[in-house]
């Protein structure tokens, strides 16, 4: 199937990567594809970028490395040399063809986002759709939210099979959202209020925890609800009291916690039944929900000492 979005084989012929960067995927509120792309090289290519194809669409990059005097390019000439810093945001609108003299190593988290993702919120919020977003050339921002949410992603870009796709979907409708409202106009929009019918609450539950590995899309699920991406992980929220990715790892530990009670079952067995990657990742995810690792909390509720494990 042809690549959609601006992200991984597309990025690598834009700065003339060595490697394939990592990206993580989702889907918007009217299916088009949303992207968050790692990209670094430390010895790049000197020279121009390649072009981008003009479309109705933004690259959103956290800048994760200082890089001064940056030669920005739109339209085909030079507009611009800001003095990039690390953890600052830049906004580029992708129908002005952005490009960059490369000249010294760079590092960036970029996140692709269509402006029918974003009109798709807009739609949510009763706007019928977004005007430009608010570029501004050469400035960049320190956005706190899209650090954070650029942050929690790098984990899954350096670890993919880790990376859990409820907890992706939420994270880029997230991003999506504090675009639109942040740059786009919907600063004083209402979020709709309201949780899910007692029966939606039911079916979504017994759907993410039929599948402990979440592979299940934020999607699918509000798909047999009837409802949007964005009402629903909102009702949910209000309803259950936690995100779905939240609720599903919630399920998982409470599930590896069952399991650990037969003595005789490996942990890394109970770590490939409850939905995690490796006996590692289940490591890092119950000992940072828990404060103790697997092993110790094993020991301790069947009462044995270590030398009997």
């Amino acid at each position: 199937m042809a690549q959609t979005g601006f992200h991984g084989q597309k990025f690598k012929e834009l700065l003339r990567l060595q490697d394939m960067p990592s990206s993580l995927t989702t889907r918007s509120l009217r299916g088009g594809e949303i992207a968050a792309t790692e990209t670094r090289d430390d010895n790049p290519t000197p020279g121009l970028c390649g072009e981008v194809i003009p479309e109705d669409a933004y690259i959103v990059s956290l800048k994760l490395r200082d890089y001064p005097d940056c030669e920005y390019w739109e339209r085909g000439k030079c507009v611009g040399k800001p003095n990039i810093r690390a953890g600052t945001t830049y906004l580029y609108d992708m129908k002005y063809n952005p490009r960059f003299v490369i000249e010294k190593p760079f590092h960036s988290l970029h996140f692709y986002v269509p402006a029918v993702a974003l009109n798709g919120i807009a739609e949510q919020s009763g706007i019928r759709r977004l005007g430009q977003l608010d570029c501004q050339f050469g400035t960049g921002f320190r956005d706190e939210v899209v650090h954070h949410i650029g942050t929690a992603l790098l984990v899954g870009l350096r670890r993919p099979s880790e990376a859990n796709q409820l907890f992706i979907d939420h994270m880029m409708l997230a991003l999506t959202a504090h675009v639109a409202q942040a740059y786009g106009g919907l600063r004083n929009a209402e979020a709709v209020g309201g949780g899910l019918a007692p029966w939606q609450a039911k079916r979504a539950c017994e759907r993410l925890a039929s599948d402990l590995s979440g592979k299940f899309t934020l999607q699918e699920i509000a798909a047999e609800l009837d409802l949007s991406v964005s009402h629903f992980s909102r009702a949910f929220r209000t309803s259950v009291g936690l995100p779905p990715h939240q609720w599903l790892l919630r399920q998982r530990i409470s599930a590896a916690k069952q399991l650990m009670s037969v003595r005789e079952l490996p942990l890394a067995e109970i770590a490939i039944s409850t939905g995690f990657a490796n006996q590692s990742h289940f490591t890092r995810v119950f000992s940072a929900a828990v404060g103790v690792s697997p092993a110790v909390w094993r020991r301790e509720m069947l009462g044995v000492s270590e030398g009997d494990t």
